[in-house]
């Protein structure tokens, strides 16, 4: 684990801000790579879309992070909330933020939202997965001590080891990271067969939800309580519950992707 890749004079470039943004870079080459073989012209906006998103979901991620699992320490440190490259991104206020702009901008440049979302969220969740890598690297969103002899033991910079010492820690966020792999997998393996618009990404936020939900019991990072479960763990719930029931009501009055040249 290695904060700090090197240095330009005196400012560090830092493991978390470039594998962050290699994230978003990655999940706009695979975005761009499926839309262009679906056939419908859409690629020619990813980069655009990319740029926008990206942006939408840097800014909330971080107000995420900080208003919901990390206020006890930026309300002393106001100041200190726009420093995004020390870490401190909640993928919850990334995506809602992100899907916002995402909405707005194929509203304005008259794309079918649902059949766009679908090609997009293979794309997605391989770049979260990268976005963990990134985690890792700068030592947070990391577990709780495993009580055994067994575990990440984390350089004495990082928020881990000064959260928890020299103990050895859950790999969450290594696993949350191998997950995401398998989940990109599946959607792209449902998506080879024929659904109903919005679908694939109803379906990508139904596991993402699901995969959260359960690693959550292993996250050391934060202990916020929402009616004995944790922030994370609440929001998982939540937004599994609605895409479950958009997932429902569009497998009896959505319309089936015909366009869809990839099919």
């Amino acid at each position: 684990m290695h904060q700090y890749l090197f240095y330009i004079g005196s400012f560090p470039i830092r493991s978390y801000g470039l594998l962050f943004m290699l994230g978003i870079l990655s999940a706009g080459v695979v975005a761009y790579y499926i839309m262009k073989r679906d056939g419908r012209g859409w690629h020619v906006h990813i980069f655009d879309f990319t740029m926008y998103c990206g942006l939408m979901g840097i800014v909330g991620g971080r107000l995420w992070d900080v208003f919901f699992f990390d206020w006890t320490y930026y309300h002393n440190h106001i100041t200190e909330i726009p420093y995004v490259w020390q870490g401190g991104m909640a993928i919850q206020g990334g995506l809602l933020f992100g899907a916002i702009a995402g909405i707005i901008y194929t509203r304005y440049h008259h794309i079918d939202t649902w059949a766009f979302a679908d090609l997009l969220a293979p794309a997605i969740i391989l770049g979260q997965s990268i976005g963990r890598m990134a985690n890792l690297m700068n030592g947070d969103a990391f577990g709780h001590p495993t009580g055994e002899n067994f575990g990440l033991l984390y350089p004495d910079t990082t928020l881990a080891y000064h959260t928890y010492g020299s103990q050895p820690l859950w790999p969450a966020e290594i696993w949350e990271g191998q997950l995401d792999v398998l989940v990109f997998v599946a959607l792209l393996f449902y998506s080879s067969f024929p659904h109903k618009k919005g679908q694939v990404f109803c379906l990508y936020i139904m596991l993402y939800a699901v995969e959260r939900f359960f690693l959550e019991f292993l996250r050391g990072d934060y202990v916020n309580l929402v009616m004995g479960l944790k922030s994370a763990q609440m929001t998982s719930v939540i937004a599994f519950g609605i895409a479950a029931a958009v997932f429902l009501y569009l497998q009896f009055y959505g319309k089936i992707d015909t366009e869809d040249k990839g099919q």
